[in-house]
């Protein structure tokens, strides 16, 4: 499979050069760090200048970490959690307790899976009803027990289902975002590639909703967009840009707080590098909330949602 997108043409020129190069070649360390110097800039430029669309496949890649990199790199002490205690443990959203600069957190994240094996396991992400109810309870969990709920969201949506409809899938989805707004436990969400739909407001109803600079988040995919507005799949690229699904749009409009930077040629190229930053945001963000009430998260929480829509 070929992981260079459709605009890094230049990129993947580049690296076949660096590749080529032969190490008996006098000048070998010499050119290897001029060409690596060419594609610094170039991935710099590229990266600084994306499309909304070019936004859509970069959120997409398939080397882009998801939640279960994050949870590697960033926690400690990890401890997973299982199941609704109701029908069934789904795989599409993994639960955690674990550990940030000593403090102990309660990690919820939709996962989409790495290899067709896990993928397969995973449900590509998307999450049935009894996933949600997972969420609900580990919420609750960590209201209990005053521990920081941390959420990481990449995912194209909800499981569309016909099991999933018959077992609550719209009303598991709304009753976790209700939980949300119960709870006086700090939540902090991150967007970290797809954020589609309800199935990523479940999880991303929070005090602080961050997104990573090159995620996306909207209530429907540019595909689905298209084939609804223009009933053709031609006008995939004007639906992204229609849609301000991009992390700037999205602030801009007061969907999201913060957009955490993206090293140049995105995070599927700098996994380790990239969770450094959102490990310096996560413990940034924590610590500006961990001085505020309890009871005053919770109102300051509803009443930004309550708000949101007179913001778009």
């Amino acid at each position: 499979m070929n992981k260079y997108l459709d605009f890094e043409t230049e990129i993947e020129k580049l690296d076949n050069k660096i590749n080529e190069l032969q190490n008996n070649n006098n000048n070998y360390e010499v050119i290897r760090k001029k060409l690596l110097d060419q594609k610094k800039t170039l991935l710099k430029k590229i990266y600084s200048n994306l499309s909304a669309w070019e936004k859509v496949q970069v959120s997409r890649h398939p080397d882009r970490p998801h939640s279960i990199d994050y949870i590697n790199l960033i926690f400690k002490k990890i401890i997973y959690l299982h199941g609704d205690k109701k029908f069934a443990d789904d795989s599409a959203i993994l639960g955690c307790l674990g550990e940030i600069e000593g403090q102990s957190v309660l990690i919820i994240g939709t996962e989409k899976g790495n290899t067709m094996e896990s993928r397969m396991k995973h449900n590509f992400g998307m999450a049935k009803p009894e996933g949600y109810r997972k969420a609900q309870r580990l919420m609750m969990l960590a209201n209990k027990f005053d521990i920081p709920v941390i959420t990481f969201i990449d995912t194209a949506g909800a499981f569309p289902g016909k099991d999933a409809e018959e077992r609550g899938q719209s009303e598991s989805i709304a009753s976790s975002i209700l939980t949300s707004l119960k709870i006086n436990s700090t939540i902090i969400s991150i967007i970290i590639g797809e954020g589609g739909s309800g199935g990523a407001i479940a999880l991303a109803t929070a005090d602080k909703v961050l997104m990573l600079e090159h995620s996306i988040y909207s209530v429907i995919s540019p595909e689905g967009c298209s084939s609804i507005l223009w009933r053709s799949s031609e006008f995939t690229k004007k639906a992204a840009e229609n849609l301000r699904l991009t992390a700037q749009d999205c602030l801009k409009n007061k969907i999201i707080d913060s957009i955490v930077e993206e090293i140049p040629g995105g995070a599927h190229r700098y996994q380790k590098e990239q969770a450094k930053i959102l490990e310096k945001k996560i413990i940034e963000t924590l610590e500006s909330l961990n001085s505020i009430n309890g009871e005053l998260k919770r109102q300051n929480r509803n009443e930004k949602f309550l708000n949101i829509t007179s913001n778009i």
